[in-house]
Parts: structure tokens; C-alpha cells; sequence
């Protein structure tokens, strides 16, 4: 981490030995462009987390890191990336050999300035490739050839898909802000990336986090050559140097208290967190109507403002800064005095990450956190993952001041109308095709009858059973007589008369559903009447039958038909 040697009067950094350990970059072996770009950018001494990381990473073993957040945890990498990449060559020139994963543009960015100050000695080809940039800027760098790839998930992603980003040559891979990643959805997106890399016992990996979950341990598992596990002070959940205070505000009062805690507070930069878009940059024009220098950012922003809106807030030009917690993680500001939470976050693990932006490399700051009465329910949450209690802090009434900017209308934007009335089809994203759904299938609705004696699974056998009364034996078996079908002949028709048997009372049988269709009729021939002096259906040789009919039984009339 930056060692400064003059200090201002007004620099919150805590002492050497507490921040800083003794161990000293030039204490390992390394290349000396690498040793020269630390020097020259004033990393001297070791946070903890690069103590006890770089001697496992540098031997070449897999490593999974969690430390505070703001302690160093991406100079770690950077210092590993470079030795092994200066001390093994790539074998194929112009391909990718590193290649360092992050869940925001804006850590993105930040990664790739800090390895382009520490690296600029050493002759690697670095370069980052976010979203919102240009498409084909970044895709020609990768064509001319790149070492290092710093990047996001979906851009990188695009580009192996259209087969400009190759993957075979990948020495080392790196995973910032882990569980950030799985909680903003890019679980699949990073099971994809790592699937299409050399195996894992044929690179390096590293994975680095503020929090290590079930979640973030399980791709270890899967995709690491049994890492080493690295945990700086893991007992404590917060950095240390933080002040925190809570106030029980009502949602109305909020803004009131937020204007007097600027007014009262000694600030340099203040960071406001919000849970929504909307309310980012309804904040931000309240904050800018009632005097002071302030500008939103959020996901629906163009890239192009988001990194201007950032270099303002470093270098000092913008001093308070809006933002929603997808922000919350590329926002690396070392001089942050404040972090005010407007609204307290859902997820217990963004309280970690919103107040790490503050007391950062040693400093200390505030955080301060507004509990309403639509967020106080996720406080319990939040002070059982810390193991203590937020400090209360009860505003007095001089510390609730007046708004003066008026009422402020968020303006949504409005979808284009057709020309024939209707809204526009939803355009499928760029790569993917667009989804048909075929057309419902006619369900069948099957109705069991009810009649009086209705029960329950009767009419799958499970009824109750009816007595059966017997004129006979009792130890008969009840005989079931099925009905010939019309036209058939009977059993009593080709068999001799058998003796009567006694016939028990039949057991009454469920009504079965109507058929949905009618019976198809019996196709019924009509004879011509014969003429005098031929023998017709009534003659004595075929006994009053017809001769289609001849084994059926019954009268027929002149026509021949059975009647």
C-alpha cells in the first residue's frame, strides 16, 4: 500500500506498525521493472493481507483471500500476476496469459490504473474491456494482441463468443470482489469463464473477497487447485477507525436530517448511499437545490458520465457523490470523510461494503445511517453479522433544517407508441434470439359425477364396501353376468343350457362419465322386396329369419330387418 512521507496535518492516517507490517517489498524476489514501478509509486511496506499472501502466491500455489476492505487486496494480485508473467514468458505472443475478473466498470477501471502505475516498467500489454465503452476500440486491442485482460463479465464474454478473445494461453486467473459478483446475478457468467480456461491444474488462480460465503467457497472447490485460505482479522466484520452512529428519523424528516448533518459535520468528501435509482437522483437535485455540490450515479447512467462524474470526485472537484450500492464497490477514494447511508441497505454485507469506502489505508471516518421506518426492519440483520450495536444518536431539533429546493419531479422515460396504438415488442438483447412461444394447447378438464351417494375415491374403488346379501350358500363367490353386446351371439346360443345358479344382489356401481362423442351407429342393410314365386324371409326353411340374420333371434319384418 502507498506509503506517504509527508504528511499534512490534516492526514488521518493511523500509525505505521497499525496499518503497515514490517515485512518490505523488496524482501521478496522480485523482477526488478516490477521492484522499480512499487518504488517509484510509493508502496514500501506490506498491508497484512500482501504479508501473508505474496509468499504463498509467489511459490505458485492457488490462493483464496479475505481481508477488510481498503487493505491492500489488489496490489496483491498485481504483484503476483507480474512476477509470474516476467519470470515465465507466455509461450505464444499476442494471446491473453492473465486475466482478472471484476463485478463493476468502475473497479474495472480502478484495477486497470493501479497495474498500469505499478507495471509501467515492465513491457506487459494491459488493457481493460467494460461495457459502454467502444465495442470496437476494445475488440482491436485484443486482436493486436494483449498480456494482461482486466474486464467484467459480460463484455468478456461477448467477445470469446465472436472468437476474438482466446483463452488457451491463460497462466493466471483472478477474481475480485467475489461474492459481489455472485450477488449482482453473474454466478453463471462466471462458471462460463472459468469453464472455457485451461484446467485448473494447469494455471493459477486467485480469488479475493471483503466476505467469503458458502457461495464464493463452493467455485473454490470447483474451479481452484486446493487453495490456501488467507483470512485477515476475520473476526472483526468492520474496519477499524470507523465511527458509527445510527439516528431514528421518520421517512418525511429524512432529508431535513441529512441537510443538518451536512451543515454541522466537519466533512471533506461524502459518499450518500441510496437503494434506488430513483431516489439517487431525486437526493441528488435536492442536495444540489439546497446549495451544495452534488451529482448522482447509478447502473442507468452512460459510462462516458459515470468516469467523468468519478475523476471529479477524486481529484476534488465534486465533493459529494450519490450513488447506489452497485457503486459501492469501484468507488476507491482514500480521502472519503463520510459515508452516509440514506437508506439502510436490505443485505447486511452492503452495511460492510458502504462504510469501507471510508477509513481507507489506515484513515479514519464516519458513518452515519438513517433509519426510517420502511428500512429499520433490516437494522436486527445488520448488528447481528457486526456482533454489536450501532451507536443511537438522537437528533436535536436545531439539526433538522429547512428545504429550500422545492418539489422535485422524476421524470420516467416513456416508451414509444406505434402507429397503431400499441406498445413496442420487447427487442431481444444483442446475440440472443428472440423468444416464440407457441400457442397454449386446449386444456382437458376431467370432472368426476357426484350423485347423491357421493364418497370420496369411489370412483377409483376406494368407496365403502356395500353388503351383499346371498339367497344361496354364503360361502359362494357373487358371479358377475356381463350382457351381450347386440348382434353377438349369446354363450346360450352355442352351449347347452346349463343348470341355474342363484345370483346374489349386484353391488351398485358408480355412474360413469358421459362420453364426450354419441355411439357410432350400426350400418343396417335394407333387402329388396323379392318378387312372387321366390322364396323370401318368411319361408318355412329359414324359420322366419332373414338370411343375413339367421343366428340372430327375433321377428323381422318384410324389409328383412330385425325388428
Amino acid at each position: 500500500m502507498t506509503e506517504h512521507t509527508d504528511e499534512s496535518p490534516g492526514d488521518f492516517r493511523a500509525d505505521k506498525p497499525v496499518f503497515l507490517t514490517e515485512k518490505r517489498f523488496d524482501q521478496f524476489e522480485l523482477p526488478e521493472p516490477l521492484q522499480i514501478g512499487l518504488t517509484e509509486s510509493g508502496f514500501i511496506n506490506c498491508t497484512p493481507i500482501q504479508a501473508e499472501t505474496l509468499p504463498v502466491s509467489l511459490a505458485g500455489k492457488d490462493v483464496a483471500g479475505q481481508a477488510q476492505t481498503g487493505t491492500g487486496k489488489t496490489a496483491a494480485f498485481l504483484v503476483t500476476v507480474f512476477t509470474q508473467l516476467l519470470t515465465h514468458p507466455p509461450k505464444t505472443p499476442g494471446l491473453p496469459s492473465a486475466l482478472i475478473v471484476a463485478p463493476t466498470r468502475e473497479l474495472a477501471l480502478q484495477i486497470y490504473e493501479e497495474a498500469s502505475l505499478i507495471g509501467r516498467h515492465t513491457g506487459l500489454i494491459i488493457n481493460h474491456f467494460i461495457g459502454g465503452v467502444d465495442y470496437q476500440k476494445q475488440a482491436d486491442a485484443l486482436r493486436n494482441g494483449t498480456d494482461i485482460v482486466i474486464c467484467t463479465p459480460g463484455r468478456i464474454i461477448d467477445y470469446y463468443r465472436q472468437g476474438i478473445f482466446k483463452t488457451q494461453n491463460i497462466q493466471l486467473v483472478v477474481i475480485d470482489e467475489a461474492d459481489r459478483l455472485l450477488d449482482m446475478g453473474f454466478e453463471k457468467d462466471m462458471r462460463f469463464i472459468l469453464k472455457k480456461l485451461p484446467r485448473y491444474d494447469r494455471r493459477q488462480s486467485m480469488l479475493f473477497s471483503a466476505t467469503l460465503s458458502y457461495r464464493v467457497l463452493e467455485l473454490t472447490y470447483e474451479f481452484m487447485n486446493l487453495p490456501e485460505f488467507i483470512a485477515v482479522a476475520p473476526e472483526k466484520a468492520t474496519v477499524e477507525g470507523i465511527e458509527q452512529s445510527l439516528f431514528h428519523v421518520g421517512m418525511d424528516q429524512k432529508l431535513p436530517l441529512l441537510l443538518g448533518i451536512l451543515e454541522k459535520e466537519d466533512w471533506t468528501r461524502v459518499l450518500v448511499f441510496v437503494n434506488t435509482k430513483t431516489g439517487v437522483e431525486w437526493v441528488a437535485r435536492k442536495l444540489k437545490g439546497n446549495g451544495y455540490p452534488a451529482e448522482g450515479i447509478s447502473g442507468d447512467l452512460p459510462q462516458r458520465k459515470r468516469l467523468k462524474l468519478m475523476e471529479q470526485f477524486k481529484d476534488g472537484t465534486l465533493k459529494i457523490l450519490v450513488a447506489t450500492d452497485v457503486a459501492s464497490r469501484g468507488i476507491h477514494v482514500e480521502d472519503i470523510t463520510h459515508v452516509i447511508n440514506y437508506d439502510l441497505p436490505q443485505d447486511p454485507e452492503n452495511y460492510i461494503h458502504r462504510i469501507g469506502r471510508t477509513a481507507r489505508a489506515g484513515k479514519t471516518g464516519k458513518s452515519l445511517s438513517l433509519a426510517c421506518e420502511a428500512y429499520v426492519f433490516h437494522l436486527e440483520q445488520i448488528e447481528d453479522m457486526l456482533n454489536a450495536r450501532i451507536p443511537v444518536v438522537w437528533a436535536q431539533d436545531d439539526w433538522f433544517k429547512e428545504d429550500k429546493a422545492g418539489p422535485i419531479r422524476i421524470e420516467r422515460e416513456k416508451r414509444p407508441i406505434r402507429k397503431d396504438g400499441r406498445p413496442p415488442r420487447k427487442q431481444p438483447a444483442r446475440g440472443k434470439p428472440a423468444e416464440h412461444f407457441a400457442p397454449s394447447a386446449p386444456s382437458f378438464k376431467f370432472t368426476i359425477p357426484r350423485g347423491k351417494d357421493y364418497f370420496p375415491g369411489a370412483f377409483f374403488g376406494f368407496g365403502p364396501q356395500s353388503d351383499i346379501e346371498y339367497d344361496a350358500e354364503p360361502d359362494l363367490d357373487p358371479v358377475i353376468v356381463f350382457e351381450a353386446e347386440p348382434d353377438v351371439p349369446t354363450t346360450s346360443d352355442v352351449m347347452p343350457a346349463m343348470p341355474e345358479t342363484v345370483q346374489p344382489e349386484e353391488t351398485p356401481v358408480p355412474a360413469q362419465p358421459v362420453p364426450t362423442s354419441a355411439p357410432k351407429k350400426r350400418k343396417r342393410r335394407r333387402k329388396k322386396k323379392a318378387p312372387s314365386g321366390v322364396q323370401t324371409a318368411e319361408s318355412p326353411e329359414n324359420n322366419g329369419k332373414s338370411a343375413d340374420h339367421a343366428d340372430s333371434s327375433g321377428p323381422v319384418d318384410q324389409t328383412g330387418n330385425i325388428t
